[in-house]
């Protein structure tokens, strides 16, 4: 992986919310050539978002449950 690729890989990285964490690893990963292991770290990371947004999602769907029985009452 080019080193501008990585360099925007990071910037992405960071506004997609990764953990410093994770960012470091990536960098290590890269100055070590296992880009399949960033490959593997990357989607390590996009699961993790999943698992907020569905978080996320079950908490919207309480509020929304709230509403509606205020609503009716």
């Amino acid at each position: 992986m080019k080193n501008n690729d990585i360099e925007k890989m990071i910037v992405n990285m960071g506004d997609a919310g990764c953990s410093s964490a994770d960012i470091d690893r990536v960098c290590r990963l890269h100055e070590a050539g296992l880009d399949d292991e960033i490959i593997k770290c990357l989607r390590r990371c996009r699961c993790d978002l999943v698992e907020e947004l569905h978080r996320s999602q079950r908490k919207v769907d309480c509020m929304d449950h709230l509403i509606r029985t205020a609503e009716k009452n």
